[in-house]
C-alpha cells in the first residue's frame, strides 16, 4: 500500500526549513484562514515579525522515534505506537523522572513505514545531530528524537549551585548518535555556541539552552571579593568549566534567575 499526503510539502504556503535524517521542519509563510479585518492585521504583523506556525514531519522507513507525549497530530501508513514502558515499575520511574525534569513522563515510540506529523507550534524547531555526544537540555524543549539516542534524566553535578543559579536541578539528556528535535524559544540564527577546551564560561543569567554534560556547573561571585561583586553590579554568575559546548540564547526574553527581584 502507498499513501500520498497532498497539499503539505507541495503547498506554496509551506517551506521545508530544514531536513535531517527522517525529520523535516515545515514552516507556514502565513495564516491563510483569516476571516476578519482584525485577524488580517494581526496576521500581517505576525508575518513581518517572523511569527509563523511550524511543524515537524517524520518519515519512517522501518526506523523508530521517541516523542513528547501529546506531540503527534496525525500519522499515515503502517505506523505502530507504543509507550515503551515495561510494567508498573517502568511507569513509576518515568513519572518520577518527569516530575523532577519538567518533561512528559511518557514518551511514546513510533515505528514502522509511514509519516508522522507533529502538532504545529509558534516556537522555533531545532534539529540537532548528536554525534556520539552527551547533551543536557533545558526544561520543556524536548520534542522528538531517534531511539538510537538514550534519553535520561540527569542531575546537575552541583545541586546547590543549580538551585542558587536559578537553573533546574535535573535536566533531560540525550546520549549517543542520532537526531534530536527541540522546541526552542529562539531561532538557531540567534543562538551563540561557545566551545570550551579546558576553559571557563561565566554567564550572568539562566539563558543556556543546551550544554555538554561533561562540563562542571557552579555558581560563583563575579569578582574574587564580595565587595568587588557588589560594586560591579553582577553579583553571582553561572559558571561552566571544562571541555564541551554551551548553546546560549542571549536575546531570549528574560527569565528570573540570579539576582531577580
Amino acid at each position: 500500500m502507498t499513501i500520498r499526503i497532498g497539499n503539505l510539502t507541495d503547498n506554496a504556503n509551506v517551506v521545508i526549513r530544514e531536513q535531517l535524517g527522517c525529520f523535516s521542519v515545515l514552516e507556514y509563510k502565513e495564516d491563510l484562514s483569516c476571516t476578519s479585518v482584525s485577524e488580517a492585521e494581526a496576521n500581517y504583523y505576525m508575518r513581518e515579525s517572523n511569527v509563523r506556525k511550524r511543524q515537524v514531519k517524520i518519515d519512517l522507513q522501518g526506523n523508530e522515534v521517541s516523542m513528547s507525549a501529546g506531540a503527534m497530530q496525525y500519522m499515515a501508513g503502517n505506523v505502530e505506537m507504543t509507550t515503551g514502558i515495561k510494567g508498573v515499575g517502568g511507569l513509576f520511574r518515568n513519572m518520577v523522572s518527569g516530575a523532577v525534569s519538567g518533561e512528559s513522563a511518557i514518551k511514546p515510540l513510533y515505528k514502522g513505514f509511514g509519516t508522522v506529523v507533529l502538532e504545529p507550534t509558534y516556537k522555533f524547531i531545532w534539529l540537532i545531530d548528536v554525534d556520539n555526544d552527551h547533551i543536557s537540555i533545558d526544561d520543556g524543549m524536548f520534542l522528538a528524537c531517534d531511539t538510537s539516542l538514550e534519553l535520561k534524566v540527569v542531575s546537575r553535578k552541583s545541586l546547590s549551585s543549580a538551585a542558587l543559579g536559578g537553573e533546574g536541578l535535573f535536566n533531560l539528556s540525550a546520549r549517543g548518535k542520532g537526531v534530536l528535535a527541540l522546541e526552542a524559544p529562539i531561532p538557531t540564527e540567534e543562538a551563540v555556541v561557545v566551545e570550551l577546551e579546558n576553559d571557563v564560561l561565566k554567564v550572568d543569567g539562566n539563558f543556556a539552552l543546551m550544554w555538554s554534560h561533561s562540563l562542571d556547573f557552579t555558581v560563583e561571585r563575579s569578582s574574587k571579593t564580595l565587595i568587588g561583586s557588589a560594586a560591579s553590579g553582577e553579583g553571582l554568575v553561572n559558571v561552566y568549566r571544562g571541555t564541551g559546548t554551551v548553546w546560549l540564547a542571549p536575546l531570549m526574553n528574560y527569565r528570573p534567575g540570579i539576582g531577580a527581584v
